[in-house]
C-alpha cells in the first residue's frame, strides 16, 4: 500500500474555552484523509514556554488574533511539509522546528507549528483506519490514565479569589477508571452543595471548578474535606487532595504573596507553609509549590516531603527536556506537568514524557485553561501509559469532552485496558 503523503495544509481562527481567539490546521493527504490540531491556551503561563504568536493588535480581538501565525502554517510550514509521509511524524515535526530556527518557536509561533503537528498526527490516524491512541502508542498503550480532577478553582482561573490556583481531587482508592469518576461526580456535586449553603459559591471558574469566596485557605480545605465526608467517602482513604499552587504567579521581588490572606513570606518560610499543609491535610500531590527559579526551595521541599507526595513541575520544567533532565540531574521534584503548546509538537511532547518515565518519575498529561472542544490529550495518555490526566473540573464541555473520550477508549479496548490508579504511585497520602 502507498504511503500517504501531506497534500494539502490550511488553518483557520477559532475559539477557546474563555472564548479568546486560537489557531485551528487541517492537514489533508493525496489518499483523502484529513487531521485537525486544535490548539490551546494557558492563563497562567510560565516564562520558559515556547511562544504563542499572536497578533497584538489593540483594536483587533483585544489583540489576541492570530491570524499571524494562521498565515505562517498557510505559507512556510505547508511548502515545508507538503509531501512529506505522514507517517514520519518526527521527521515532520523537525523540519519544522529548523524551519523555525528559533530556541522558543517565537518566529512562526508555537500555535503554529502545533496545530500542523497534531494534524498531521490526526491524518496519520485516520489514513491508518486506527485510534489516535493506537496510532501514536504503535499498539503499545493500554493504561488509562488516573484522574486529577479541580473542585475549587483560584489564583488567574478565578480573578485571584484563593491564591492557590487549584483544589483538586485524586480517587486514591478507585479501582477503576469509571470508579475513579463516579467518587469525583459525588465530591464535586456535595462541594457544589456546601458552598451554596455557605454562601460562598460565586460560580465556575475558567476550568470548571468552583468559583470561591472564602477569607482563608483554610476554608477550602474545610469544604473539600467536609464535601469528601458527605459525598461518603474517608479523606486520605477514598480521595485525597492534590493543590496546584501556581508559586510563580505570588513570586515578587523575593518574596512570595497571599493577596487573600495579606501575608509575605521568604522562600523559606512558604516552604514551610507548603510542608504544614502536608502535615495537616491528606495531601497527595503539589504542582509548583516554588516559582520556577526558585531552585534552592524546590530541592529543600521535595527533599522534605517527595518521598510520600508526588512533586509536581509545571512552570519549572515547561515541557522542555533540556528543562526535565536539570531537574532529574538535581532531583527538584518527582513528577513533570505536560502540556503540548509548552513545547510545540507532538515529537517533543512525547519524548518529555518518556523521559519522565525513564528516570521513574511521574508524567501528569494536562490540559490548559484555555481549550477546546478536542479530546487528543485522551488519547495521548492512553498512547503513552502517561497514568495520569488533569484536564480541570468535573463540568463544561471542553473538559468534560477529555473524560467522555476516555470512556470511549476504555470500552473500545476491552480486556485490552489497564488501571493502576493511585497504587503504583511511590508517594502516599501525609
Amino acid at each position: 500500500m502507498p504511503l500517504a503523503k501531506i497534500k494539502h495544509v490550511d488553518a483557520i481562527q477559532i475559539f477557546d474555552s474563555r472564548g479568546n481567539p486560537t489557531l485551528e490546521a487541517i492537514v489533508s493527504l493525496d489518499d483523502g484523509a484529513v487531521g485537525r490540531g486544535l490548539v490551546p491556551s494557558g492563563a497562567s503561563t510560565g516564562q520558559f514556554e515556547a511562544v504563542e504568536l499572536r497578533d497584538c493588535i489593540p483594536g483587533q480581538y483585544r489583540g489576541k488574533s492570530v491570524f499571524k501565525a494562521i498565515e505562517h502554517v498557510k505559507s512556510e510550514l505547508a511548502a515545508a511539509v507538503v509531501g512529506m509521509d505522514v507517517t514520519e511524524q518526527e521527521a515532520v515535526d523537525r523540519r519544522m522546528i529548523e524551519l523555525d530556527g528559533t530556541p522558543d518557536k517565537s518566529r512562526l509561533g508555537a500555535n503554529a507549528i502545533l496545530g500542523v503537528s497534531m494534524a498531521v498526527a490526526n491524518a496519520g490516524a485516520a489514513s491508518s483506519g486506527q485510534p489516535l491512541y493506537e496510532y501514536l502508542g504503535k499498539g503499545s498503550g493500554t493504561l488509562i490514565p488516573l484522574p486529577e480532577i479541580q473542585i475549587i478553582g483560584g489564583g488567574a482561573h478565578a480573578n485571584w479569589r484563593t491564591d492557590v490556583q487549584d483544589f483538586l481531587l485524586i480517587a486514591i482508592n478507585a479501582q477503576s477508571y469509571d470508579q475513579a469518576l463516579r467518587v469525583t461526580h459525588d465530591v464535586y456535586h456535595a462541594a457544589g452543595k456546601l458552598m451554596a449553603e455557605r454562601g460562598s459559591q460565586m460560580g465556575l471558574a475558567d476550568e470548571g471548578g468552583y468559583w470561591p469566596d472564602f477569607e482563608s485557605h483554610d476554608q477550602a480545605f474545610a469544604v473539600l474535606l467536609q464535601a469528601i465526608e458527605q459525598a461518603g467517602y474517608e479523606p486520605g482513604k477514598d480521595a485525597a487532595i492534590c493543590l496546584d499552587i501556581a508559586a510563580s504567579d505570588l513570586f515578587h521581588s523575593g518574596d512570595y504573596h497571599f493577596k487573600l490572606e495579606n501575608r509575605t513570606f521568604s522562600s523559606h518560610a512558604f516552604c514551610d507553609l507548603m510542608i504544614e499543609w502536608c502535615e495537616r491535610y491528606p495531601i497527595v500531590s503539589i504542582e509548583d509549590p516554588l516559582a520556577d527559579t526558585d531552585t534552592d526551595g524546590w530541592r529543600r521541599f521535595t527533599q522534605a516531603v517527595g518521598h510520600r507526595v508526588q512533586v509536581i513541575g509545571d512552570d519549572l520544567f515547561t515541557t522542555n527536556l533540556t528543562r526535565i533532565e536539570h531537574g532529574i540531574e538535581q532531583n527538584l521534584a518527582n513528577a513533570v506537568l505536560i502540556k503540548l503548546n509548552q513545547i510545540g509538537t507532538v515529537t517533543e511532547t512525547i519524548a518529555a514524557i518518556r523521559r519522565t518515565q525513564e528516570a521513574g518519575w511521574q508524567p501528569v498529561v494536562s490540559a490548559r485553561s484555555g481549550e477546546t472542544e478536542d479530546a487528543f490529550i485522551s488519547h495521548l495518555a492512553v498512547a503513552t501509559n502517561a497514568g495520569q490526566l488533569k484536564v480541570g473540573s468535573f463540568a463544561r464541555s471542553e473538559r468534560m469532552v477529555k473524560w467522555n473520550e476516555l470512556l470511549r477508549i476504555q470500552h473500545s479496548m476491552g480486556a485490552r485496558a489497564t488501571w493502576q490508579g493511585w497504587s503504583h504511585q511511590s508517594s502516599a497520602p501525609c
